[in-house]
């Protein structure tokens, strides 16, 4: 499995990708079969180590039939960043132009490892909660009896992906001039759209001759 990802779109850039799987955790996992592909949407969080790429954690319904068939063979996690429609008429030359939309995402391939002690099945699902509730005023946590607890956590399959491969895509207007660049920012700046503004934020640290670009 791969994405179509013309040269100037490339990016090693570790830092850059790492941020975009934090800040967007929110993931689409496909796992291919003979029958039909299984797709799940679920968040996964990017745990340092076991390089070169990392490894992600993540967990779903026990009820869900993907995590049976998924330890059988590799899955590709795709990463959704910040991504907006870009016009035309944006560009200096906007007869010679056509609509097209920019975009950064990250794939992350490989199989999943399914998590069988309890233990440390809780241990995923207590990550997880830490991640998306630490930075509220009054965070949530399991103040439920053990037992009830322990039917919760029974209830989900806590996995581990190993990072096989990892390929980012910043669709970031490179192949326009600088000019049409920034034009293509402060266009988006305009827009009242919250995925135009963070795309545009994303282009001004990522875009070529950014500092992360």
């Amino acid at each position: 499995m791969s994405v179509y990802t013309p040269r100037h779109f490339e990016t090693a850039d570790r830092a850059a990708i790492a941020r975009l799987m934090h800040d967007h955790p929110f993931a689409t996992l496909v796992t291919p079969s003979a029958a039909e592909a299984h797709v799940s949407h679920l968040p996964l969080l990017l745990v340092a180590g076991c390089e070169p790429h990392g490894t992600l954690i993540g967990h779903m319904a026990r009820a869900n039939p993907h995590w049976q068939n998924a330890a059988r063979t590799e899955s590709i996690a795709i990463f959704h960043g910040p991504h907006a429609y870009v016009s035309p008429g944006w560009y200096a030359d906007p007869a010679n132009a056509v609509p097209t939309w920019n975009y950064a995402t990250v794939h992350a391939q490989g199989t999943l490892d399914i998590i069988e002690d309890a233990t440390e099945a809780r241990r995923v699902l207590d990550t997880l909660v830490h991640r998306f509730e630490s930075h509220r005023e009054a965070p949530w946590s399991f103040a439920m009896p053990e037992r009830q607890r322990d039917a919760l956590v029974g209830a989900i399959v806590a996995f581990r992906i190993r990072v096989r491969r990892l390929t980012a895509k910043f669709k970031l207007s490179q192949n326009r001039s600088a000019d049409d660049q920034a034009r293509v920012v402060s266009a988006l700046e305009r827009e009242d759209h919250p995925d135009a503004a963070s795309l545009a934020a994303w282009m001004r640290a990522y875009g070529p001759g950014n500092p992360g670009g």
